[in-house]
């Protein structure tokens, strides 16, 4: 027991990491970012919870679509496979983007195609074709860092734009390194939901943990989706935007970017120019927790009542305009709007549902309280259980010195009555 307490205290900054993650991955098999042609590749979409609303999307010179697929294999690589990969669900979200190039000369260099853990141990191989444990020269950003007999370098990682050569054969083509410190960057807008009326005001701001240096909230604009074509050229500002008289102009996928290939949440923004919008969170919602959809109008009608759809089909209709959901669940993810019968309906606002379901709240009565806290209390009592047992044992040996009469203890070869005075100090 005490040793999953030391577990649960060692790796629990992991596990709240991993909690937090983006609802899906892309991974590569195996885990680089240089290929020789023919040479296979496999990448798939590891996804957290609804799979069907995902499709792993690519961006190469020739534009080929990969289709409705989550996991794609490469046989035989050519260079036309190079590009970016990722996964994109129905809602415009992402995954990260791995970059892979196919390389039809003679040399590559072999690293993580995947996000490092800033300054961890990685090992980069600058492989030949025909043969390895070739020398070959190192370099990172254009400078050369070192020559290695056996074409392996093991560094700390640090982002950047590696590359190696082999004398007399040739170089690889440059990989980017990219590397996190294990904080998330959060998209926080406020207030906190997607739809505006026109001349409305809103702030968005990249929460961003750890080094700031790079970091820009980007806007995307055609399409509504997130692609490098789709950025707007003419949104420059830093890593925060405030607006205090919305227009439709404003509208658009916004995202927090690094430069080094991290990014954060991304946030659907809808500035109407309608008479109803749909007041519903930006941010994913936890299962379990509650939310309240308000229709909202830009004039209040004498009767507010209004319908809520989800996905296309009436869920039901609240007199007050406002539906609330106790417990939401991952059913409960999807596309909603409102309408009232006079006025009009509202923009759709996707709804994104994450995580798993938080701990009850503590109830106030004492005994669910005491059995709430019960497991931290064993942890405490445990952590300091060396430092118990040992003063528990120092006192016993001093009871039995004292009613044997002996001079030595036999602990660290100190004196009984020096030993029994530590251990009184201890216990005090």
């Amino acid at each position: 027991m005490e040793i999953t307490c030391l577990l649960l205290m060692m790796f629990s900054p992991l596990i709240y990491f991993s909690l937090g993650q983006r609802s899906a991955s892309l991974l590569i098999s195996p885990d680089r970012s240089q290929f020789f042609e023919y040479e296979s590749v496999s990448l798939r979409c590891e996804i957290k919870g609804n799979s069907t609303e995902w499709t792993l999307k690519r961006y190469t010179s020739t534009g080929k679509h990969l289709g409705s697929v989550i996991n794609y294999k490469i046989e035989t690589a050519k260079t036309s496979d190079s590009g970016e990969y990722w996964c994109e669900s129905t809602s415009g979200e992402q995954s990260n983007t791995v970059n892979i190039t196919v390389h039809g000369g003679h040399v590559i260099l072999e690293s993580p195609a995947l996000p490092v853990t800033e300054r961890h141990s990685v090992t980069l191989r600058c492989r030949l074709k025909t043969t390895s444990n070739i020398t070959a020269d190192f370099y990172k950003d254009g400078s050369f860092i070192k020559t290695e007999s056996t074409g392996e370098l093991t560094i700390p990682a640090v982002s950047g734009f590696y590359k190696c050569i082999i004398p007399m054969k040739g170089e690889s083509p440059v990989s980017k390194m990219i590397t996190t410190d294990d904080t998330p960057t959060t998209l926080i807008v406020h207030p906190n939901r997607s739809q505006f009326f026109e001349y409305e005001s809103v702030s968005l701001n990249c929460k961003i943990q750890g080094n700031s240096t790079g970091w820009r909230l980007k806007r995307y604009k055609s399409t509504g989706k997130i692609s490098e074509s789709g950025v707007d050229r003419g949104f420059n500002h830093g890593s925060s935007y405030e607006v205090t008289t919305t227009k439709t102009s404003d509208s658009g996928v916004y995202r927090c970017d690094s430069g080094s290939g991290e990014h954060s949440n991304a946030v659907n923004i809808t500035v109407h120019d309608g008479a109803v919008i749909l007041e519903s969170p930006t941010l994913p919602l936890t299962k379990g927790h509650s939310v309240t959809l308000n229709c909202r109008y830009k004039k209040t009608p004498s009767d507010l009542t209004a319908d809520f759809y989800k996905d296309g089909s009436l869920i039901r209709t609240e007199s007050t305009g406002e539906m609330a959901i106790p417990a939401v669940s991952q059913s409960d993810e999807g596309w909603y709007w409102c309408q009232h019968r006079e006025l009009g309906e509202s923009p759709q606002s996707f709804m994104n549902v994450t995580g798993s379901t938080p701990d009850p709240s503590p109830s106030i009565s004492p005994i669910p309280e005491v059995s709430m806290s019960l497991s931290r209390l064993l942890c405490s009592l445990l952590v300091v259980s060396p430092y118990l047992v040992v003063t528990t044992v120092l006192m016993v040996k001093c009871y039995r010195t004292e009613n044997s009469g002996q001079t030595q203890l036999g602990v660290s070869g100190s004196g009984g009555p020096e030993a029994c005075s530590s251990a009184q100090v201890l216990l005090q």
